[in-house]
């Protein structure tokens, strides 16, 4: 038996995602954003609400960070989704977290963060549903502590978490269960 929601964004898992800019007086920006990810093999889409200050910083900059968060950060992470940063000034410097300059974008790394993106705004479409921004890829960055022995990343070691839309929760994520494209080679057979 089903039990019918109607409309709904219930998606599950949705990404924590972190989107870093610099305002007009290079303070460092960021906000937590879920509704968003890759679209294409160096491209990333963000969809966002106008009012927001990254969008601000977005079309002034044409640049901005994208991380993924480990939970040794989560109360900043989720802080940077709760605070505005058109209502809070220093809301960057409140979390302790730390900041340097891409030397790609015109965009803050957030040291903290074990994986980034860095991007170059490509186009900004206001669509009735909200902004979309894409973003070309034009780096990744990732702390060494989240490499393996063959220097690739492993997602088990970002210690990472996504959002739960329904239950507005956080699930922490990294166990493999699972090979892609493998996993399921069994049944071609057939």
């Amino acid at each position: 038996m089903f039990k019918d929601f109607g409309v709904k964004p219930y998606l599950f898992p949705m990404p924590a995602y972190m989107i870093g800019t610099y305002n007009e007086d290079d303070s460092v920006d960021v906000m937590m954003m879920a509704w968003g990810g890759i679209c294409a093999e160096d491209m990333v889409a963000l969809n966002l609400e106008e009012e927001h200050k990254a969008v601000a910083n977005l079309k002034a900059r044409k640049a901005f960070t994208l991380s993924v968060p480990g939970m040794d950060t989560l109360p900043e992470s989720d802080f940077f989704g709760i605070a505005s940063s058109n209502k809070m000034a220093d809301k960057f410097e409140r979390t302790g977290l730390h900041a340097v300059k891409s030397e790609r974008v015109d965009a803050p790394i957030i040291t903290e963060y074990p994986l980034t993106l860095e991007c170059e705004v490509v186009e900004m479409q206001s669509q009735p549903y909200g902004l979309r921004v894409l973003g070309k890829i034009v780096n990744v960055l990732a702390h060494e502590k989240v490499l393996d022995d063959a220097g690739k990343i492993d997602a088990a070691k970002l210690n990472t978490f996504v959002f739960d839309q329904m239950q507005n929760g956080y699930y922490a994520i990294g166990e493999k269960v699972g090979k892609a494209w493998n996993s399921g080679a069994d049944l071609m057979r057939k």
